[in-house]
């Protein structure tokens, strides 16, 4: 990092820019005007912007959560780009595109926090790659954790980490959203909080299979700490580390997502594991399970790399129907005794 961006790493932000009106996005921009930042948040959809700030409420993702008049709210990018800080919060597979769009208006030093959860399917890189990539000029940090957005807006307590190589700042953007009972952590391993994050999605749509046929607590609690493990492999093979996986981006994640239907991903596993058809779930959905995407791009990174993952790549199989699931979970059963590790 060069001297510039230490010192504007160093220095208070005062403006936050939210890209992205969905549950999350809103929430964090709710949190930031709290905090007592100037907040931009940026809606994908003109109709959508408007209807926000007319009503100060994002009706259709985070009802009866008032926006405050603090938060400006707009469908164009570049006012959220003049922040000073912008938070990415789409979905994880439009990143790129979004870098593309941003990158001739960056301006040098402007930190971009990546709050969305995800490995890019076309690529199989993670988002932090793509961002440092597409915006070299951008100090780049990742925000994960457990945070279901309602709760959060709703100002009960909620921990989450913020992580980068970058001390000073991890420290700006976590005193630029603290407020409350909104409580950020630092940390230095920015590829293990993203592989948590990221794969969590996929052990929640398992999960969420596990509860739809009804196979029972202990199935899920041994689910949920096997596929722990080989998300800590994966991070370790990245460059991650894998004590990262009993923070809040590891287990801290998947205890909240893998045991309440709130989760969109343990809701379209629980379907599935009903019987539903893929298609006709998502179909009835207007927002975006990650762990569907995902599950294919940890298939192949994880083969790519040597990395044994085998709860990862029995959902992908699940989800792009080349494994059917009582047979899928009876594989997975059966797989060869082993020491646990």
């Amino acid at each position: 990092m060069t001297a510039g961006r230490a010192d504007r790493a160093e220095a208070p932000i005062a403006s936050l820019g939210v890209v992205g009106a969905g549950a999350w996005g809103t929430a964090l921009a709710v949190l930031a005007a709290r905090a007592g930042r100037k907040v931009t948040l940026q809606a994908r959809r003109p109709e959508a912007a408007q209807a926000i700030a007319a009503a100060r409420e994002n009706a259709e993702h985070l009802p009866g959560i008032a926006v405050p008049t603090e938060v400006a709210v707009t469908a164009e990018r570049d006012a959220a780009l003049a922040a000073d800080a912008v938070l990415y919060v789409q979905p994880a597979q439009h990143l790129r595109a979004f870098c593309a769009a941003a990158a001739p208006r960056w301006r040098d030093g402007v930190p971009l926090l990546i709050c969305a959860k995800g490995i890019e399917v076309a690529s199989g890189r993670l988002l932090t790659e793509i961002a440092a990539e597409l915006l070299p000029a951008a100090p780049v940090a990742v925000l994960s954790g457990p945070s279901f957005a309602a709760e959060a807006a709703a100002g009960l307590p909620t921990a989450v980490v913020i992580a980068s190589a970058d001390v000073a700042l991890n420290r700006a953007l976590m005193q630029a959203l603290s407020h409350g009972a909104f409580r950020p952590y630092g940390a230095l391993d920015p590829v293990g909080v993203e592989v948590a994050g990221a794969a969590k999605n996929v052990l929640a749509i398992a999960c969420g299979i596990v509860m739809g046929r009804g196979l029972g607590e202990n199935a899920r609690a041994a689910l949920v700490t096997r596929g722990l493990a080989e998300v800590a492999r994966l991070a370790h093979a990245l460059g991650g580390k894998a004590e990262t996986m009993l923070g809040l981006a590891g287990v801290g994640d998947l205890v909240l997502t893998c045991n309440s239907m709130t989760s969109r991903n343990t809701s379209l596993g629980f379907d599935l594991g009903r019987g539903g058809r893929l298609e006709e779930i998502l179909a009835r959905r207007h927002s975006v399970a990650e762990g569907v995407p995902t599950a294919a791009a940890i298939e192949r990174l994880a083969g790519r790399l040597g990395v044994e993952m085998p709860i990862c790549t029995t959902v992908a199989a699940i989800l792009d129907q080349r494994a059917e699931i009582d047979q899928a979970i009876r594989d997975l059963l059966t797989r060869p005794l082993k020491h646990e590790g």
